[in-house]
């Protein structure tokens, strides 16, 4: 057997990949057999290095040919044996398998969601990225109104050409704007959704949610607005006697406009809905201004509503006793495992829509 066909031979024999690797270093490293082979070309003469070269070109590449070869075996050995030899035990208690959770505001999301479908509310949603008509203008907002101040909102820089000024939107308003303008009354919607501000604290974050409720029909009250909250708060807090204080406010969008309070109790340095003893601001609320109707295109004479709004995560640390609102953000997995929620822990109204 000549040299080259025992260094095939001994590639095709070797057991391991480390084997594999020192036969490669043997044959094609810096002081390899075959490299030691190449460099003599330069010393020979023209006439033998016609016929050598070929030769020895052709044992080099035959030899980088067998390596990758066994290697290729070699390791799609090596996969089928550490195959064979795990094993799933399918018997292990779920407990020790580490499982997701269901983000709280998720979880409120899906609890406003199925408190309202009940009272015949659908989901509205809109763009985060909005124009300053969206966003202020078509809600009565005038230009020198303090919302607009570049301290309080996320402007975008002016685009060329355009007249129209973009925003990441202060509230979920816009979507009351563009339902209002797409489909006929009677309307009754609520828009949960992303919403942001300048401003960051233990209570506030540059990004929170949001969601707003709005109804639009023929001889709408101040009445049906009272009594949609207060079905509202009963079923997310499940507290069957609730009472509610609508106290006078402004708001450009509404008129007459209302914040309300919920009654609440403080027993022992803990907070409790229900009763009167204390009160609670939980959000605003009012009529809808005649001028948002009419820039909507429906006659204010015709047609009235009513809308509301409060912040998804306050409404998230109200009921399940959280302190700070940027915990909501940090992605720490040790607050998830303490708040967050099964993936079966789906809001009913039977049921009960907290976990």
């Amino acid at each position: 057997m000549t040299e080259p066909d025992q260094l095939i031979a001994a590639i095709d024999a070797a057991a391991s990949l480390d084997a594999l690797e020192a036969i490669r270093v043997a044959a094609l490293g810096k002081a390899g057999s075959v490299t030691a082979l190449m460099k003599t070309l330069g010393q020979m003469a023209p006439e033998l290095r016609l016929t050598e070269g070929p030769r020895l070109n052709a044992l080099r590449d035959a030899v980088s040919t067998a390596i990758a070869a066994r290697k290729t075996a070699l390791e799609a050995a090596a996969l089928d044996a550490r195959l064979a030899s795990e094993r799933l035990d399918m018997t292990l208690p779920v407990a020790a398998t580490p499982t997701g959770s269901i983000h709280p505001i998720s979880q409120v999301m899906d609890e406003l969601a199925e408190i309202f479908a009940d009272l015949g509310f659908a989901v509205a949603t809109g763009p985060e990225i909005e124009d300053d008509w969206h966003n202020f203008t078509a809600l009565n907002m005038d230009e020198n109104h303090p919302a607009r101040a570049m301290h309080d909102t996320f402007y975008f820089p002016d685009t060329p050409g355009s007249d129209k000024r973009m925003v990441l939107r202060t509230h979920t308003s816009p979507v009351q704007i563009r339902t209002m303008l797409t489909q006929k009354p009677p309307i009754r919607i609520i828009a949960p959704g992303r919403t942001y501000r300048s401003d960051s604290d233990a209570t506030h974050t540059p990004m929170f949610h949001q969601v707003e409720g709005l109804v639009i029909d023929r001889g709408i009250t101040m009445g049906h607005l009272k009594w949609t909250l207060e079905t509202f708060v009963k079923a997310f807090f499940e507290v069957d006697e609730i009472e509610l204080r609508l106290r006078p406010s402004y708001f450009p969008f509404t008129e007459p406009s209302a914040e309300v309070d919920v009654g609440c109790s403080w027993a022992g340095g803990t907070l409790s809905i229900g009763g009167s003893e204390s009160w609670l601001e939980i959000l605003g609320s009012g009529m809808v201004h005649p001028r948002v109707i009419e820039a909507c295109g429906l006659d204010p004479e015709e047609y009235q509503g009513f809308a509301f709004g409060c912040g998804i995560d306050r409404l998230a640390m109200l009921k399940y006793g959280m302190t700070d609102l940027r915990a909501f953000f940090d992605g720490d997995a040790r607050w998830l495992r303490h708040y967050g929620f099964r993936g079966i822990d789906v809001p009913t109204l039977s049921g009960g829509v907290g976990a």
